[in-house]
């Protein structure tokens, strides 16, 4: 492929390391579409003849149905998908193959072609992470009242109801969305027709191709164009943080379908066993989200390193940029799949997880609120004392609730009979109704309307 410079074949060593079509081949359909919108282009501008150029976008058409049909063999002394593709189509319409390559180089039509990839990997992540939103919305607005403890340290807080935390992940999936969309609208500008670092003294048209392509509109400087990456890296940021929120997600399952726990059973369907202790039930799936999640921060680690000292334009370094960004999407999707099938398919042990909320003295906060509000007392004196309350129950080892008024009155003798009915944890969280607070009617009205959202984004 090099032409009259070289005079002998490269060693077999260098074959291997400079060859990518082991991965690369993946982006056969975008480099076949950004092809044709370029040979389209160079007709329209008279640079190739209308003849030549619909041989060419025909023998493309026969190029990814051999791909798509398993038919096509290929080559790794062709280095890539681009001298793959470009190898048959010669071999399809003869000569006028050579045409297509005019005005461009493999260092944009790489770029095209993993910007329409990134792009179309976004757009399905998008779907699904509105899916996964949906699950837990629907479950929340179930589970909108079931009380269950708030954690902070992993300690018992405050109660809060599975619907509220639930929740929580919905929000955290609707910003990581934001990121994806907000990476796919800077990454959609076309660097085809930057050729190879300089731009090209073809009189094309790279607005037009730009549109072919559903780009927004080329890219500005052909320099740039060609030698930075920062879309995969922006999409791969977005899929680390996405992933580290499924992480913590599937870390509570983890903890909650254990027996200390209690608090969720998963079915067979994502459950596995022992080899040798007959009564396990792992929660695999959970567990390899979040083992998962290492590999996808390590693909945006490996594309950094790999950017941080290239000189412009480009380097045959970039070559190492797309293996981590197509197995970083690939973890993300599948990652994606298994929670929503968890979130389907778990059952919340209700009782279970009352009982866990009343426990570890979660309402102590309600009473402080209770001392200001009803006898007008600073917030830090109302600490200190529902600090001693809490004191007398441990030393009882007896739970808030089961305090009497009289108890109450050993600390502090202005304590009313209202004071107790704030101890149950139905109660406490009834209070929270600030807005995002955790008062079943908040979630309700929260679930509500992120699902007639979510709801209509599926429709559209």
């Amino acid at each position: 492929m090099w032409g009259g410079r070289f005079e002998s074949a490269p060693d077999a060593i260098m074959e291997e390391i400079n060859a990518s079509i082991g991965f690369d081949q993946a982006l056969f359909r975008q480099d076949i579409a950004a092809s044709k919108a370029h040979v389209a282009m160079l007709a329209a501008r008279g640079v190739v003849s209308s003849t030549d150029a619909e041989a060419i976008s025909a023998g493309l058409d026969q190029v990814l149905g051999e791909i798509e049909s398993g038919g096509f063999n290929f080559s790794r002394a062709l280095e890539d998908i681009h001298m793959n593709v470009e190898s048959r189509l010669s071999e399809i319409v003869g000569p006028a193959a050579g045409r297509l390559h005019t005005a461009r180089s493999r260092n944009d039509q790489v770029a095209v072609d993993f910007r329409l990839w990134v792009r179309d990997a976004v757009d399905q992540l998008d779907g699904q992470l509105r899916d996964l939103q949906l699950a837990l919305a629907e479950t929340a607005l179930a589970h909108a009242g079931s009380v269950m403890p708030g954690f902070t340290h992993l300690q018992p807080a405050q109660p809060v109801t599975f619907g509220h935390h639930l929740l929580a992940y919905v929000e955290m999936l609707g910003r990581d969305r934001g990121r994806f969309r907000d990476a796919r609208a800077r990454m959609n500008e076309c660097p085809l027709g930057s050729a190879a670092l300089a731009g090209t003294s073809f009189q094309i048209d790279r607005a037009m191709t730009a549109s072919a392509l559903g780009f927004d509109r080329p890219t500005a400087n052909s320099l740039d164009s060609v030698s930075d990456r920062d879309f995969a890296l922006e999409t791969l940021s977005a899929i680390a943080i996405c992933a580290t929120h499924l992480s913590r997600f599937a870390e509570e399952i983890v903890l909650w379908t254990g027996p200390f726990f209690g608090f969720l059973r998963l079915s067979d369907k994502f459950s596995t066993g022992s080899s040798i202790m007959p009564q396990k039930r792992n929660p695999d799936a959970a567990e390899l989200v979040r083992g998962k999640t290492g590999r996808m921060i390590g693909a945006l680690n490996g594309l950094l390193i790999v950017m941080k000292g290239l000189p412009l334009a480009y380097s045959k370094d970039m070559q190492e940029d797309k293996e981590g960004v197509f197995d970083a999407v690939h973890s993300l999707s599948l990652c994606l799949a298994a929670v929503s099938g968890m979130v389907r398919d778990m059952t919340p042990d209700v009782e279970r997880m009352r009982a866990a909320a009343s426990s570890g003295y979660s309402t102590a906060t309600d009473i402080a609120d209770w001392l200001v509000r009803r006898l007008g007392m600073p917030f830090r004196q109302a600490h200190h004392v529902t600090g001693r309350i809490v004191a007398l129950a441990a030393s009882r080892g007896a739970e808030l609730e089961q305090l009497s008024l009289e108890d109450l009155r050993t600390i502090d003798p202005a304590f009313e009979q209202d004071a107790l009915d704030i101890l149950a944890v139905e109660k406490s969280v009834a209070s929270r109704t600030s807005f995002g607070g955790t008062a079943p009617r908040n979630v309700e009205t929260q679930a509500e309307a992120w699902l007639a959202r979510l709801r209509d984004d599926r429709r559209g």
